[in-house]
């Protein structure tokens, strides 16, 4: 069954349906809609139980209950400065909008009806949900945030199947470096950027967005590859900032001593591209 949209006055529930102040919209000639949903209420409407059904019969992988952890906790320890993207979910039942009035903005703003006896099946989104459940438990109070959920009606399973295939396709994990760059939470991230602008021995030479470096980049490093050997060094170490980025400075320093290629590359003796031809110690793995 398509979609409604009428305009009709004010009610109250009656208790059997879900109510959510929605925003109309149209794609590929489809209404959907996007509401802001308290996170109490997601783990009570979109419930994930086709763990037994094989794959063609879902139009979902399967939980990978080994990231709920870490998803969780990033919920709880950064109550003040999280972030999660919207879910997208398919409504089998009927969806009714009942928009603000009959033209302009207006007419794209309302309220979304849906039975509660309907079912919600997450298209996106279901270890963020999962992950949501974990933290709730933990800290009700979150319970009162909210988060986006892009509601669709489900035409059946071939089309959810085809939205999950669609909504992943063009899903392309950002290099570990750009992460890294723009990761101002985590101590060795921290660490890592003030040492490469400041040192003379990698300032001007890390790539700070890829994490392979082509051919003929002058680059010697990689970000990534700079990240993880400092990170190595650094494990277990209880100390400050200033220190950590003191401490790694003289290691890599000390290093660029016993390797006189680096300095080579630098004084444009050698060249970036020779040096990683024919030298490991500049490769990841070294590092």
């Amino acid at each position: 069954m398509a979609p409604a949209t009428r305009v009709v006055a004010p009610r109250t529930s009656t208790g059997f349906e879900y109510i959510f102040p929605a925003i109309r919209g149209i794609q590929a000639g489809r209404e959907y809609y996007v509401s802001m949903c308290p996170l109490r209420i997601i783990p009570k409407i979109f419930i994930f139980d086709e763990d037994e059904l094989s794959a063609e019969l879902r139009a979902q992988r399967i939980l990978n209950k080994g990231r709920l952890p870490t998803l969780s906790k990033y919920i709880l320890d950064n109550p003040d400065d999280y972030v999660f993207s919207a879910l997208t979910a398919s409504v089998d039942g009927t969806m009714e909008f009942e928009s603000h009035s009959t033209d302009g903005t207006g007419f794209r703003t309302g309220q979304l009806r849906i039975p509660m006896d309907s079912r919600f099946l997450i298209n996106d989104g279901q270890h963020r949900r999962a992950a949501i459940e974990l933290a709730l438990k933990e800290n009700p109070d979150l319970g009162e945030e909210t988060i986006a959920v892009v509601f669709f009606h489900d035409a059946g399973l071939v089309r959810s199947q085809q939205m999950f295939a669609d909504l992943n396709r063009h899903a392309v994990r950002p290099a570990r470096s750009i992460g890294v760059l723009y990761d101002h939470r985590d101590p060795s991230s921290q660490v890592v950027r003030v040492m490469a602008g400041r040192s003379r021995i990698f300032k001007g030479y890390v790539e700070m967005e890829k994490s392979n470096l082509s051919a003929r980049s002058r680059m010697m490093f990689t970000l990534s590859a700079l990240y993880y050997g400092t990170q190595a060094l650094l494990q277990g170490l209880k100390i400050k900032h200033d220190a950590a980025v003191d401490l790694a400075q003289s290691y890599w320093e000390e290093i660029d001593k016993a390797l006189p290629e680096w300095a080579m590359v630098r004084e444009r003796e050698l060249s970036a591209t020779e040096m990683r031809r024919d030298f490991i110690h500049s490769h990841g793995i070294a590092l």
